[in-house]
């Protein structure tokens, strides 16, 4: 089979303005970049407010391995076939950061004939949001700096600055950095150091806002540093926000593209899973949520992270509530959570899928304990055997009593994914129950993490390290205590050694640190060693990234 940009560039795009005469947007209503991409103005989003919404639909997956999962590709799949059997959908996807791209992980638009495009255009620049994010970010790093040059006013310590910078690149020489060294003139002298730009809180706060007012309210909540005595100072005290949803106004309209079927896709904004609630805007989401009958979108990472934060953190925010969630297997990984090692997957074992099917079903458990109806959609991988397949299914259906199917849709495009289509719309126009939160607002921060460790990652307890006690009885005594957690760990694992695959059970869940994000409107919470600027492996996807000799770009994907 052709590769994912060959299929990709084999493919007869719709104009854009075809694609949103699917969704009744009017043509006044876009901003093109180019024939296939554009931009939904502000005005027409905001006139779709008193429609009515349709049913949302939650892609989520089991712990990530090596041997792939496939979330995206079963999201753009699934919203293909939801098409084909006549329901009218919207599929809500992050964007892709650069730094990924050009590291070890290669494009994010899906893949085979489950793919978003123009792949290249939405795995590089796109429309320009996240280098808005950062030049917003980078306004405010500079604001922050003038401010204490120019008489520090606001006694700013510039010890307990909080505030890092950020670019959208893979650059390990960029974590920890001294600045403002030369001179007088360059201002004074500090440790620094840079995240990747999907790390930077004003992503987060740009992913759920529901408007530009809300946008530069985030933003001045903020808190950047303490003063000498110890207060709390924000981006609003800097005088910043304004200026930043300036820079961000064009880049808070969510971007419309569409699958290789010509269906449509919203695809805006994009925060760390981990260090992050790891989902696409809300603008997004509610927009797509009044445009279609049915909106299918997915979060980052296993649903023990991606899920949990979807739930607890955005549907807690904004009142969104799927009716139907999927959760993305395969054989391989399920047989990797087993013990398999990566290069001997290709072969079947029955035995290994079996064990490393308790993971499968921890995930099940913990999305029906949030009131949620539940099908597993397995995605089909080549090597794979029907025996594994049949074992699968027969192990959800009596030990889950959950329905596993079987899903082509790399191979087959929507085609491949209409049984799970229909699974899916008898889930979500069935009974519905209430959205069961992991914890009460009220509760405790400690409380609020014991309880997602204990109920979700099988663990014993949580051992909380005396700085960041320290640090959360602060955050409570300031008033943020009813604030959600935002739990930053390993995706590979429901404990935070990423080795321990599978479903453990007893283990410790230790933090190491707390971060506010009051912009956000959550707490993170650091157990282990979690990345904000991740490094280049060895041998980067950049190295085989080039422009051939007709001035198209190879090895992207």
């Amino acid at each position: 089979m052709p590769s994912d940009i060959e299929i990709a560039r084999a493919a007869t795009l719709k104009p854009i303005g075809q694609v949103a005469e699917k969704l009744g947007i009017p043509d006044d209503a876009l901003h093109h970049y180019g024939k296939h991409i554009a931009k939904i103005d502000h005005g027409y989003i905001a006139s779709l407010e008193s429609r009515p919404e349709g049913r949302l639909v939650l892609v989520t997956a089991i712990s990530p391995t090596p041997a792939g999962e496939g979330k995206t590709t079963t999201t753009v799949g699934l919203g293909d076939a939801l098409n084909r059997i006549g329901r009218k959908t919207v599929m809500c996807l992050r964007e892709p950061s650069l730094g990924p791209c050009f590291g070890m992980k290669g494009g994010a638009a899906g893949g085979g004939k489950a793919q978003v495009v123009p792949m290249e255009q939405i795995n590089l620049h796109f429309t320009g949001d996240f280098h808005a994010i950062t030049s917003a970010h980078a306004l405010a790093s500079a604001l922050i700096d003038n401010h204490i040059y120019w008489a520090n006013e606001l006694n700013i310590d510039v010890r307990r600055i909080f505030w890092r910078r950020v670019v959208d690149m893979n650059d390990r020489a960029l974590r920890a950095i001294n600045q403002s060294l030369g001179g007088v003139a360059n201002g004074f002298p500090r440790e620094d150091g840079f995240d990747i730009t999907v790390a930077s809180e004003v992503m987060a706060v740009f992913c759920l806002a529901k408007d530009l007012a809300d946008l530069e309210e985030r933003l001045g909540r903020i808190v950047i540093a303490e003063t000498r005595d110890r207060k709390l100072v924000t981006l609003k005290d800097v005088k910043a926000t304004g200026a930043m949803t300036v820079l961000l106004k064009d880049a808070l309209q969510p971007n419309l593209v569409q699958t290789l079927e010509g269906n449509p896709a919203l695809i805006h904004g994009g925060p760390f899973a981990n260090i992050a609630h790891g989902c696409n805007s809300v603008i997004a989401t509610r927009s797509g949520l009044k445009l279609g009958d049915y909106v299918v979108t997915e979060a980052g990472f296993g649903a023990d992270l991606g899920a949990e934060k979807f739930l607890d953190i955005k549907c807690r925010q904004t009142g969104l509530k799927p009716s139907a969630v999927v959760i993305v297997a395969t054989v391989r990984a399920l047989k990797m959570h087993g013990g398999v090692n990566k290069k001997d997957l290709g072969s079947e074992n029955i035995e290994a899928l079996e064990r490393g099917f308790a993971n499968l079903a921890r995930h099940v458990a913990n999305v029906r304990n949030f009131g949620l109806p539940v099908v597993v959609g397995v995605n089909h991988f080549y090597a794979d055997t029907d025996a594994e397949h049949a074992k699968l299914k027969e192990l959800c259906r009596d030990r889950l009593q959950v329905e596993a199917i079987t899903c082509k849709h790399w191979a087959e495009g929507g085609a491949g994914a209409e049984e799970l289509a229909h699974a899916v719309v008898k889930l979500a126009e069935g009974e519905q129950k209430p959205l069961a939160f992991t914890y009460e607002p009220e509760s405790k921060l400690t409380d609020k993490i014991k309880a997602i460790a204990t109920k979700l990652y099988g663990a014993a307890d949580i051992q909380i390290e005396s700085k960041a006690a320290t640090k959360l009885a602060a955050f409570e005594k300031e008033g943020y205590g009813n604030l959600p957690v935002c739990m930053a760990k390993t995706q590979y694992s429901f404990s935070t050694d990423p080795t321990l695959m599978g479903a453990p059970s007893g283990h410790i869940i230790g933090v190491r640190d707390v971060r506010l994000s009051a912009g956000a409107g959550f707490v993170v919470v650091i157990c282990g060693e979690i990345m904000t600027m991740p490094g280049l492996p060895k041998v980067p996807s950049a190295d085989t990234i080039r422009l051939d000799e007709n001035g198209q770009i190879d090895g992207l994907f």
